[in-house]
């Protein structure tokens, strides 16, 4: 039997103050499990290690890329093979708008799904160092064909479109209830957002075992720094997912050698063979 492989998803921070939700995900065969998640950097580093006490609350923190993948590898007894990262990812400094934001503009921006527009400071300096801080680990961002190990930048909107076959963008970070949901109230949007949440991991349990285990149905009146955090820690988990297509040959990356946005196939097309996408 062949070895396991092993994805990291990291819904990556564009500041260095807010934290970053983290997933490992080990398996073969579209047979993966979940072997971690972690609302920020440092929680995941705990959960490798006892003697490091976990933060009462997720921070923010420049990520110790040694750490990460000394603790991925420690966690799921195998090398990390992907690193697949919510966040503006490219050779070259990044200014402004990419051909790989364009791309994906143009393929989802009528399912709401378009990219935000990344700038030299936010996330371009922290983009920077996390390309070439990967890359001296050996993990050199991949734009066009997975070589593992490797670096990817993925992007949940419109993976969430492809994994649960919706129209547009789905309606689940909380930041945004209010205009999702306008007029309700606040009550209940938290209860539309927990009931979009309860959906995605039903249908990301069907990719990746033990997701519902690890999250279970949250209350609406949880306090809104912990629903920030298990939104952080679920998209962290789409992360690895889109990871896992990428492995296996069901995503495509939108963009150009310089940077690319790797989007999974739609369902569909991965079950008949056939391809979707496009790139520049």
């Amino acid at each position: 039997m062949a070895n396991p492989r092993c994805v990291m998803g990291i819904d990556a921070a564009w500041t260095l103050t807010q934290p970053s939700g983290v997933a490992l995900v080990a398996g073969q065969h579209r047979q993966w499990r979940l072997v971690a998640v972690a609302a920020s950097y440092q929680r995941f580093l705990a959960l490798a290690d006892s003697s490091l006490q976990p933060e009462t609350r997720p921070l923010g923190s420049r990520p110790d890329v040694a750490a990460l993948l000394a603790a991925a590898e420690r966690l799921s007894n195998c090398s990390l093979d992907l690193v697949a990262v919510d966040m503006p990812l490219a050779r070259s400094q990044i200014e402004g708008r990419r051909s790989s934001d364009n791309a994906v503009s143009r393929a989802y921006g009528g399912r709401s799904a378009g990219t935000h527009s990344p700038s030299s400071t936010r996330p371009g300096l922290v983009s920077n160092a996390f390309t070439k801080e990967f890359s001296i680990a050996g993990f050199p961002l991949l734009t066009s064909d997975i070589s593992c190990p490797g670096l990817i930048e993925v992007y949940p909107h419109p993976a969430l479109i492809e994994l649960t076959s919706a129209p547009k963008r789905l309606p689940y970070k909380i930041s945004r209830a209010g205009k999702y949901w306008k007029g309700l109230p606040l009550a209940q949007r938290r209860i539309n957002l927990c009931s979009e949440w309860e959906k995605i991991v039903t249908a990301l349990n069907e990719e990746i075992d033990g997701v519902a285990a690890a999250f279970p149905a949250i209350e609406p009146s949880t306090s809104g720094a912990l629903l920030k955090a298990y939104e952080d820690m679920l998209d962290a988990v789409v992360c690895a997912w889109v990871g896992i297509c990428a492995i296996e040959g069901r995503a495509m990356p939108f963009g150009d050698n310089d940077s690319a946005i790797w989007i999974p196939k739609p369902l569909t097309a991965t079950a008949s063979g056939e391809a979707s996408g496009s790139r520049e």
